[in-house]
């Protein structure tokens, strides 16, 4: 099919959306490797983890050979909302680059909470009020997930108690707010709050915070409250399950068209939007089926995947947590207060470390400044002024692009827009004002991080 019969915007039809989730672990030959119990290093079972999680999040946890799970209708009627998502196609931004590339992006920020985080928030929130539940808690970084999830716990009648990382929670007050209208709390972390924040805070007197100490306290909080579960919004499998539904329209709208991307980019903090991207045709990729080349961004000031270790390391600061097997720079590791880009988290999830560490994918680091010089040449041409973690992806999109305008290449590039910048304006006023700096980490601020990853038999570092 030509280009010319091809929409700007690919909008599916309600009957189009998905009605199951992909679980990409069912098509992986080599399983990532299973949670740990940090005191008998033995696998983590259903029971040892129902005081922290919800039941049916559990099951899904766990679940690596099942390859499609219903979505509930219940979920399915939530996001018909703001579902299915726009795919569009990037003309004006072809053409400023000048580029014979073809450039395609999913659109996740046409909902209230600006982001791709909503499409777990809502399967979350589902399974805690159907088991019967007061509330949850959970930690945010840049404050997209603690937006979606208030929202989402907002329509369930669920308590919902946000930690936000410190530096996060100075530097965007709006975000605050939003979770705060929909009737969450909202605290600090480390806080004094709870018993794992005052140590961090003891240990480390003025820090900024991290997505590891939030996760801690969150955590904390909810194995001491009857009738509290804790949420994540990325990092786990649960997670990129739900997410799958951004890969599974994006699918379902390319073949539709007879589109078939070269390159698909995503940008990478934990995982959640690029593992729910990049799903479907990783899946075909594992059967032989097609082929696609898979490019992971994240900032070059915390660098889980290009420069971290692969190995098993608690999923938070205060090591209250599960072992995962991930990329990791460590638990302790806490990224500069300088870094304005989100993205912050210490890890990679495991399913995501297992597909690079086979080769399967490709991971590359980006300065924060050249990142917030590709968010605003796409808001000048394509009208969306995107969030600082989605201009990870933009910022490769384009150096793609004009590498095949240097040879000539017509390649299809896809990449995930997870949300808006409208909440985020403190980060663009630090780059228009000249203030905005790149902070990179050395090879002694890495091993901080790295020490205190457990050494056990068999934890290669």
């Amino acid at each position: 099919m030509s280009n010319r019969e091809i929409p700007y915007k690919i909008y599916l039809e309600e009957q189009e959306m998905p009605e199951k989730w992909y679980n990409v672990r069912a098509d992986m030959k080599k399983k990532p490797a299973p949670l740990l119990n940090p005191g008998t290093l033995k696998p983590m079972t259903y029971e040892d983890l129902r005081p922290v999680f919800c039941d049916e999040l559990i099951r899904q946890e766990l679940d690596d050979t099942t390859p499609y799970i219903d979505i509930p209708q219940e979920i399915r009627d939530f996001y018909k909302m703001y579902r299915p998502s726009p795919l569009v196609r990037a003309y004006c931004l072809e053409k400023k680059l000048d580029t014979p590339a073809r450039i395609y992006y999913k659109f996740e920020g046409n909902n209230t909470s600006g982001s791709h985080k909503l499409n777990s928030a809502i399967a979350q929130a589902f399974y805690a009020k159907k088991q019967g539940l007061k509330g949850v808690t959970t930690e945010t970084g840049a404050g997209q997930w603690g937006t979606a999830l208030s929202m989402a716990c907002s329509y369930f009648d669920l308590d919902c108690r946000v930690y936000m990382v410190k530096v996060s929670y100075e530097q965007k007050p709006f975000r605050r707010e939003v979770m705060r209208t929909y009737g969450a709390s909202v605290t600090p972390s480390p806080s004094e709050t709870t018993e794992v924040g005052k140590k961090i805070l003891a240990a480390h007197p003025g820090t900024t915070g991290s997505l590891g100490c939030a996760i801690s306290e969150a955590v904390e909080v909810a194995t001491h409250t009857q009738g509290y579960r804790y949420v994540l919004g990325s990092v786990l499998n649960q997670v990129l399950l739900h997410q799958s539904v951004i890969g599974l329209e994006t699918k379902t709208a390319m073949d539709k068209y007879g589109i078939q991307p070269d390159i698909i980019i995503g940008c990478a903090g934990g995982g959640s939007n690029l593992g729910g991207l990049i799903s479907p045709f990783m899946g075909e990729k594992l059967k032989g089926a097609a082929d696609y080349r898979f490019i992971a961004v994240e900032p070059a000031s915390c660098p889980s995947l290009t420069r971290g270790k692969y190995a098993y390391d608690f999923c938070d600061t205060g090591m209250v947590c599960p072992l995962a097997k991930m990329y990791t720079l460590g638990s302790g590791f806490i990224p500069s207060a300088n870094h304005a880009g989100g993205l912050r988290y210490h890890g990679m999830s495991s399913v995501l470390s297992e597909l690079y560490d086979q080769g399967l994918m490709e991971a590359r680091s980006v300065g924060q400044t050249a990142v917030f010089e590709a968010a605003e040449q796409f808001a000048r041409v394509e009208g969306i002024l995107p969030a600082p973690e989605s201009s990870h992806a933009i910022r490769v999109a384009i150096d793609e692009a004009l590498r095949c305008k240097e040879t000539g290449e017509e390649k299809t590039i896809l990449f995930g827009l997870t949300g808006t910048g409208y909440f985020d304006m403190v980060a663009y006023e630090k780059f228009h004002n000249g203030e905005m700096t790149d902070y990179i980490p050395d090879d002694a601020d890495l091993k901080a991080g790295f020490d205190g990853i457990p050494k056990f038999p068999g934890n290669l570092i």
